[in-house]
């Protein structure tokens, strides 16, 4: 099975409202999508174009490689149809390999039942043909199979990624409630931030905005802080693949911006935690961190993006300490921040009210399961227009 050469449909999954951001990215890079959805992109190439996607993409989850589509009533058919791949070609009999599953059908009650079928046709296969079994289990560092099983209609591929490519991999301290590298990052990307012009985060917690946007405005990508991928152990793996593509992000990375990036914290913790993320990221020197009050956070002239991650707390409840912190946040903005466009990022529509500004967009997001909206406000150098509620 020369996957590595052999054109099949490739899934790209993310979190739910990221395709638009992760098209981008995607089409960015060459490869013309054939489809969009709300938790991914499909389109068609090699497990060798998959290297490129998987070191280059920042708001990816996981790379698919499609082996085989088939119909499946029931466990013993979904059994019969994955025993008959030619595992021995994929997966060597001294390896290890894991299985993950997204399964809807009327006979499996737990996924764990489907991931043990599908185990078993690949141990049975691969014994059948060379004499010995490989080692499986949960862990996602090695070979990973991956099935997509619906109804009748099952999906069997090959997981490029491995680990997650959400995370990006140089987080090693989370602090509290982070948010997501691959979120951070699509939410950047939806403000149409020109990656030229000040960039400023207070209340930056881990420093996840923060450093998120030093990676883009240097043209930074994941895949410099990662060397362990699904596709690094199937059979035929040509390292020198890997290599050529990773020395292709070194060269085109830049070390220095003309502007400002500044992040903030009222916690001393929380900026320590920043600056040791941005240094592990190789972006610390690019970003200015400073522990006050987020309305003490300087505003250089010149205009750029202003964005907020504020504690948004239980959707249902309202918190009079939170409707203060989001009130002040409006007052910042409006007296702060003229000749910027404004972001506050919440999952609780009733604080963001307290804003005080009318919004020039709302977008979508999650975090997590929650809904979460990302506003937007315009801060008109000048203006003389009463500010509104926002709706």
């Amino acid at each position: 099975m020369q996957v590595f050469h052999t054109e099949s449909k490739i899934i790209i999954t993310c979190n739910k409202r990221l395709s638009p951001y992760l098209q981008q990215e995607v089409e960015a890079l060459g490869f013309k999508p054939t489809r969009v959805f709300q938790t991914g992109i499909e389109l068609v190439g090699t497990v060798t174009d998959t290297i490129a996607l998987n070191l280059n993409l920042r708001c990816a989850s996981q790379v698919l490689y499609l082996l085989k589509s088939f119909t499946a009533a029931d466990p013993k058919q979904l059994y019969d149809e994955l025993v008959q791949i030619e595992w021995e070609e994929l997966i060597d009999f001294s390896g290890y390999f894991s299985v993950t599953s997204n399964v809807n059908n009327e006979h499996i009650l737990t996924p764990l039942f489907a991931n043990v079928k599908v185990k078993d046709a690949i141990v049975d296969r691969i014994k059948d043909k060379k004499g010995i079994r490989p080692n499986s289990g949960a862990d996602n560092n090695k070979t990973v199979v991956s099935l997509y099983w619906q109804d009748d209609k099952a999906d069997i591929y090959i997981d490029t990624s491995g680990e997650t490519l959400a995370k990006h991999s140089y987080r090693k301290i989370p602090g509290k409630a982070p948010m997501l590298e691959a979120l951070a990052t699509s939410t950047i990307m939806a403000t149409n931030w020109d990656r030229a012009s000040t960039f400023i985060n207070p209340m930056c917690g881990s420093g996840t905005l923060a450093i998120e946007a030093a990676l883009l405005a240097t043209d930074k990508h994941p895949g410099l802080f990662r060397m362990n991928y699904g596709f690094m152990h199937i059979m035929g793996y040509d390292e020198q693949a890997f290599f050529v593509e990773r020395r292709k992000l070194k060269d085109k990375a830049k070390k220095a911006v003309d502007f400002k990036i500044i992040a903030t914290d009222i916690s001393d913790d929380a900026i320590d935690i920043a600056r040791k993320n941005a240094n592990t990221a190789g972006v610390e020197h690019l970003i200015e961190f400073y522990v006050c009050d987020f309305e003490d956070t300087e505003v250089p002239e010149g205009g750029g993006v202003i964005m907020f991650n504020p504690e948004y707390g239980e959707r249902l409840g309202v918190h009079t300490k939170l409707e203060i912190t989001y009130k002040r946040v409006g007052d910042f903005l409006k007296k702060k921040a003229l000749g910027y466009r404004g972001y506050v990022f919440t999952g609780n529509p009733d604080l963001a009210k307290k804003i005080g500004l009318k919004a020039a967009r709302r977008i979508e997001f999650y975090n997590g399961k929650l809904d979460c909206r990302l506003f937007e406000y315009e801060l008109y150098e000048g203006s003389k227009r009463e500010p509104k509620e926002t709706e």
